[in-house]
Formats: structure tokens, sequence, C-alpha cells
């Protein structure tokens, strides 16, 4: 930060030398990570910005030095009308809590929160069993608009549990693109939308968004090498693949599921959790030339 070296620095630099001093300064006071947050923006700035004011960056120095703040949450008007005030109340408070400041506007998605990174939420409150359509085509449009999207679901009850299962797979959803979230209750689901939102914005200031892709991309090819030796037992689809895997779990585990667990868990026939069950445990039924 020592800038003057020697040579004659301008009104305009003097400013901008004694504003950078004078909010360093100020974080002093903050929480060590506030003020890494702020000692970072301000550096970086003053290295690359000797004559010129970066205004958007003074705003958010300055937002962080007067309210203590590390993030922002944008949380739509059509999404808030349609809530309980007792739950706008708890997410007002929650945000307070932890810093965050809140505000309503007409965006697209039910939220959009910045820590560092910007991420885009939807919010399923009020799952409706007997029409589900509207939910997925609505994720089918926010997908494309945003890079990172998750999908909060509300699912309390077993019948909300099984109708969610049974629509993700009817309507094409593929596993990862975007991210569901399932949850118990609403306090829940707004928890881990914050979780999420601090996540992402500690990888990204951490620089390990790159890493964050290379793993995501790795876990896609697992799915995929799931879903093809799945997909190998005869009579086996990919609908019945993401099925088990939503369902029991990794190839190990439906190796050990009995019929009984598979049929109580999916919607698979009789005849197929039968093959399954065969498939997977027993060598003579595998390697019986009835099914080469």
């Amino acid at each position: 930060m020592g800038a003057s070296t020697g040579a004659k620095l301008s009104g305009m630099q003097k400013q901008v030398l004694g504003l950078y001093r004078g909010f360093l300064r100020a974080a002093r006071t903050k929480s060590p990570e506030e003020r890494r947050q702020i000692e970072s923006i301000v550096s970086a700035e003053f290295r690359r910005n000797s004559k010129l004011v970066d205004r958007k960056n003074f705003i958010y120095i300055e937002y962080l030095l007067r309210r203590g703040g590390v993030g922002v949450c944008m949380m739509s008007n059509a999404w808030k009308e349609e809530q309980h005030p007792a739950f706008i109340s708890f997410i007002s408070s929650f945000l307070n809590a932890n810093s965050f400041r809140l505000n309503f506007v007409p965006i697209a998605p039910d939220f959009i929160l910045n820590c560092g990174a910007s991420v885009a939420f939807m919010f399923v409150t009020n799952w409706d069993c007997s029409d589900t359509s509207p939910v997925f085509g609505r994720v089918q449009k926010l997908k494309e608009q945003f890079a990172n999207l998750y999908v909060v679901v509300a699912l309390p009850t077993k019948e909300q549990n099984d109708s969610f299962v049974h629509s993700y797979f009817r309507y094409g959803m593929v596993l990862g693109r975007p991210m569901f979230v399932l949850v118990q209750d609403l306090e829940m689901g707004f928890e881990k939308i914050l979780k999420i939102a601090h996540a992402r914005g500690v990888c990204k200031r951490q620089d390990a968004v790159s890493k964050m892709k290379a793993e995501r991309e790795g876990s896609m090819q697992q799915i995929d090498a799931f879903l093809s030796v799945v997909t190998s037992i005869p009579g086996i689809d990919n609908h019945d693949a993401n099925a088990l895997n939503q369902a029991i779990g990794s190839i190990e585990a439906i190796a050990k599921a009995s019929k009984e667990l598979i049929l109580e868990n999916t919607d698979l026939s009789a005849d197929k959790a039968e093959t399954i069950s065969r498939f997977l445990r027993d060598p003579k039924f595998y390697l019986s030339p009835k099914i080469i």
C-alpha cells in the first residue's frame, strides 16, 4: 500500500490513497474474515487503479464497514406475496443475524444471494402433488438463465416426497443439473439457501471454483458410469437406474437391497425388482444363457 515512493502524486491520487487508507483503518474493528475481504479489495483496487476511483467497489466496501455485513439477499416480490408473513419475518431476522441485507425486487428466481459470488435459488414451499408441471417448467427456464441455480423443495410428508421423486423423472430432470435440495420444513430450507450462498462465496474468494467444476465433472462421470452399469441389467432403463440411485444409492447398496426394499422405495415393477435383486447377488442367474 506504500504508493508515495518519490513520484509526486496528483490531487486525485492523494484523494484515492487517503480514502483507501481510511478504509483499512476502519477495517481493523471488523472480524478477521470481514477484514481480510476488505483488505483484499482495497489492495487489489489500489494496485490497478491509481487515477480513477472504482465507485462500485467503494460502495461495496462502505457497505461492509457501515453495516458489518457480508452479503446481500434479493427476494422476489412475487414469491414474497405467496408466503405467510411469519415466514418472511423469520427470513428477515435470520438474514440480519447473519449480516445479510435484504432487498425486495422483481426478479425471475425466488432469491439471488451474493456474498462474493452470485447464486440464484428457486424455493418451492408448497408442493402440490396434483399439479407439478409448473414447477419443472419453471426450473427448465431458470436453468437456461442462471449458471448457478439451486432448487430447494420443502417436502414434509412421505406422499409429497414420493410425488416429487416420480415427477422428477417424469419431466426428464438430469441429476445435478440443476441441483435439487430437499428439506422437511421451510426454516431448514432457507438455512440451506444461506449455507449454499456462503459456501459459494468462500469458494470464489479462495479461487476454488475451478476445483469445484472439476469435482462436479468427476461426479457426473461417476453418474454416467453408474447408469451404464445398471442399465446393462436386462429390462432396466435410465428411468429405473435414476430411481435406484435416488432411493437406494450406490451399486453396492443396490446389490444388498432386497426385492421388498426396492419395491417399497421406487416405482419399479415386481419383475424388475426381482431381476435386479437376483442379477447382482446370484451368479447362477447372471451367468445363465437366458439373459446373455
